[in-house]
């Protein structure tokens, strides 16, 4: 007897292979973070000089080529040294977490990744420039960049996703 061709054996999931896949996608999405804040960040240094305003005159926001050797709102300025180890012990923490907790939900997933592709855009900055280049500044508000957005918008997701998290309810008691 011959077994047929069509019988197909369902195999688990192994963990190995749940890691690969949580791996890409949270690298897609912390590659496109970078990516974008790099080629933000590079066309206002190429078309802005330091401290230059596009479009000139406006009230509500504008593009101003800034450089911040601290951190956000322009605190610890000169600490980039120090900034430079919490970036590299932020992409190690967030890594590990990543790779090594179970996922909650994808949410989870993409909120840390945009966290991670964030630090990563400004650590290079800090690392190949001495400083990070801001550019978006709306009127009365510090000037940011495309991973300051995305590490606030993935702090802010962690936030909500923990807050409106439900605890199962308790079972009802079985009457005696």
């Amino acid at each position: 007897m011959t077994s047929s061709p069509s019988t197909t054996v369902a195999v688990p999931e192994t963990r190995t292979r749940r890691v690969l896949h949580r791996l890409r996608a949270f690298l897609v999405v912390a590659a496109l973070v970078v990516v974008a804040d790099q080629w933000t960040k590079s066309l206002v240094r190429a078309r802005l000089d330091l401290g230059e305003q596009w479009p000139e005159g406006w009230w509500l926001i504008h593009l101003t080529h800034t450089q911040n050797t601290g951190a956000a709102f322009g605190v610890l300025q000169g600490a980039g040294g120090a900034l430079t180890i919490v970036g590299f012990g932020a992409i190690a923490g967030i890594t590990f977490v990543l790779l090594t907790l179970p996922a909650r939900n994808r949410l989870y997933t993409i909120a840390l990744s945009a966290i991670l592709g964030g630090a990563i855009g400004n650590l290079i900055d800090r690392l190949r420039l001495g400083a990070v280049t801001d550019f978006i500044e709306p009127t009365h508000y510090p000037a940011f960049n495309i991973a300051d957005s995305a590490i606030v918008v993935g702090v802010c997701t962690l936030l909500a996703l923990t807050w409106f998290e439900r605890e199962p309810a308790d079972a009802p008691e079985a009457a005696s």
